[in-house]
């Protein structure tokens, strides 16, 4: 053991100057992360990480040895090798694998920077915690919450078992939070008139009662003792809630079944589902994020190792495997998506500023846009100057040129000391053969990477349609033109695309990134298609390659985590103090396995009978033997369903048909903006 700390002490000595480069590098390009504190780990230490979601301390509980095992044989059997994992937190921790080659490790500092900006710009992840002075202080939360749980598992009037059951049942239950709004939102609602009648005592109720003057028959069948219990407990929200993990927190009981009754929880209960889904809340952010995230840190990943060189020669090979095994992963791959639309967000705003820039030349109109303006001739001149692309020692007197003339895309600092060191003054020197990127600004460095001069994108103007040049000609504001087409090539902003993407990255998810985003074009270029199980051919088949269908289809695996949307509808369901749930059902009916087995963890919670309510879509065997043979799917039928349960079994019931209606969607609204959902 101690050789092993001694190994990864000496490996992450070799670590300080890549990461001091790597940030100041990630800044220059006009990143803002939170600061990193790096970490080289070995094997084992990096599985217990990622077992506890990359912390080093969590409460006690089985499902993180259940986590490290699948991990631990996952990494064994080089099914899925951790590289780094960095938590959102001020500053950000990142724990670095001891065995990655020296080109990997720079791949993921360079990785983990960008990461570490993500989380300290984007607003989901300003819902967990305000971004103050302390910043999210996450590892602390989260020592806290470890501390606070291990303590009441020792208490010797609270039984350990009952606070892993409890546990069990809130960690079921942590995507049922409401992502949409901060940690702390569902504390202190205002209360309606109708909810100040149910916090009344039952004695004050049954006084009321009293004044009724009903006969003792009617008193006793319909407003007995039972009645009267469920008003005191019961709650009926005016409007569905989402956060049904906050509601069953301020609202639910404990089933005690020596009486058979709901009883009160102990204060002890309260703080473990107060810590859980507080931890819930941390790990949203990530979780909404997931494509924009990672599409972000292989983006500025992807500048920096490749486009800067900070993979050297001898290095570059290797980090091109690992990117090539990063965005070639199976499936549906957020690194690959994600880096995809953050190239696409790039192109887009770089080519709607040079459209903008040449419907300002005199005669240019959408209708001769493409007749009037050669194409190959603008592409040419949007080519970066030899010596800002070829920045280096070799181009050192044109960029001296360049900095005496005050050229903004020019460090002239730095240019000045490499002058000096050449002339003899090494001292000063700046590794400028190894850190080219010194020698330029944020300017100069996004007219390096300017992306309509990329070889990949030489297309972008050409293929773009009369229609998309009317559309954006119908918004211009008739200011600034231009005499030729020079002239306005020469206010061609190069930093147009990274602009938009900062101003991207600061308040869109993953569904409203998608939403927004995924084009016609961007479907068409890149081949993406949906497909489905065929219920007529048993068979998976392509499904559309229409962007509309692409884009629906990704949205329901983000909408709500990718798990389907459970609300509170009634707190007092049938007047006896049961909890109605509803699946905000869009076509894509529940796992009802997986419903039932949740119901029960719901009931723990509640104290109470517990009901959900959903939709199935329903065949008849007929119906499917019809659609074989016309090789169609068949269209079914939707039946409302009301699963209950009560502490025995789960039984199923006919749904009421005003509630049917309350859950029932025929598409579901994303046409919704960042603000929108941050409101």
């Amino acid at each position: 053991m101690r050789d092993d700390r001694l190994e990864a002490k000496r490996e992450a000595e070799t670590l300080d100057e890549p990461a001091t480069e790597a940030r100041a590098l990630a800044e220059r390009l006009g990143l803002d992360p939170y600061p990193v504190r790096y970490w080289v780990v070995g094997h084992d230490e990096m599985n217990e990480l990622i077992a506890y979601g990359g912390f080093q301390r969590r409460y006690p509980h089985w499902r993180w040895g259940m986590n490290y095992e699948r991990q631990r044989k996952k990494d064994r059997h080089g099914l899925g090798k951790a590289f780094e994992i960095v938590n959102n937190d001020d500053p950000s921790h990142a724990f670095l694998q001891e065995s990655n080659t020296e080109a990997d490790q720079k791949a993921v500092i360079t990785h983990v920077e960008a990461h570490a900006d993500f989380f300290a710009n984007n607003d989901w992840f300003g819902l967990y915690a305000d971004r103050g002075a302390d910043g999210p202080n996450a590892a602390a939360r989260l020592e806290r919450n470890a501390d606070r749980l291990a303590a009441i598992g020792r208490r010797a009037d609270v039984d350990r078992d009952e606070v892993e059951r409890l546990i069990d049942a809130v960690s079921a239950l942590e995507d049922t939070i409401d992502q949409h709004s901060p940690v702390d939102a569902a504390r202190g609602p205002a209360k309606t008139e109708r909810d100040d009648d149910l916090d009344k005592p039952a004695a004050e109720l049954e006084a009321q009662i009293e004044e009724l003057d009903l006969s003792d028959a009617v008193r006793r069948d319909v407003f007995d003792d039972e009645w009267l219990e469920a008003q005191e407990d019961g709650v009926e929200p005016e409007e569905p809630r989402p956060d049904v993990l906050a509601f069953l927190r301020d609202h639910g009981k404990r089933y005690d079944p020596d009486t058979g009754k709901a009883v009160d929880r102990e204060p002890w209960e309260t703080t473990v589902i107060d810590a859980i889904r507080e931890e819930a809340y941390y790990f949203a952010g990530q979780k909404v994020t997931k494509v924009m995230n990672e599409g972000w840190a292989t983006y500025w990943e992807s500048v920096m190792m490749g486009g800067e060189g900070f993979a050297g020669p001898d290095e570059f090979l290797t980090y091109a495997d690992h990117m090539s095994r990063v965005l070639g992963s199976p499936g549906l791959n957020p690194y690959k998506l994600g880096f995809e639309l953050w190239t696409h967000v790039e192109l887009q705003a770089a080519r709607r500023d040079v459209i903008d820039k040449l419907l300002r030349v005199e005669g240019v109109t959408p209708k001769n846009f493409h007749s009037e303006i050669d194409l190959d001739e603008v592409l040419t001149a949007l080519e970066p100057d030899p010596a800002i692309a070829g920045a280096g020692p070799a181009t050192l007197d044109e960029l001296a040129e360049l900095a005496a003339a005050g050229d903004p895309r020019v460090d002239a600092e730095t240019v000045d000391r490499a002058l000096s060191a050449r002339d003899g003054d090494p001292e000063t020197a700046p590794d400028i053969e190894q850190y080219p990127w010194k020698l330029l600004t944020y300017e100069g460095l996004a007219e390096r990477h300017y992306a309509l001069s990329r070889p990949e994108h030489r297309s972008a103007l050409r293929n773009v349609s009369r229609s998309t040049v009317a559309e954006q000609a119908r918004y211009m504001f008739d200011v600034d033109r231009y005499a030729s087409v020079e002239a306005a090539l020469e206010a061609v902003d190069r930093t147009a695309g990274w602009e938009r993407m900062y101003e991207v990255r600061e308040s869109h998810n993953d569904v409203t990134f998608i939403d927004e985003f995924l084009t016609d074009e961007f479907v068409r270029n890149r081949n993406y298609f949906t497909y489905e199980y065929s219920h007529a051919g048993e068979e998976f088949r392509v499904g559309s390659v229409d962007a509309d269908d692409v884009k629906r289809k990704l949205l329901l695996q983000f909408t709500n985590f990718g798990k389907p949307t459970i609300t509170v509808l009634d707190g007092n369901f049938k007047n006896r103090g049961e909890l109605l749930l509803g699946h905000q059902y869009n076509g894509v009916a529940l796992d009802e396995a997986q419903a039932k087995a949740t119901l029960k963890r719901v009931f723990e919670l509640w104290g109470r009978p517990v009901n959900l309510a959903t939709i199935r879509t329903e065949y008849t065997e007929q119906e499917i033997k019809r659609a074989q043979r016309r090789d169609r799917e068949p269209d079914g039928t939707e039946v409302g369903v009301r699963l209950q349960y009560d502490g025995g079994d789960v039984t199923e019931h006919d749904l009421d048909p005003d509630i049917k209606a309350r859950i029932a969607a025929e598409e579901v609204d994303y046409d919704t903006k960042p603000d929108e959902w941050l409101a």
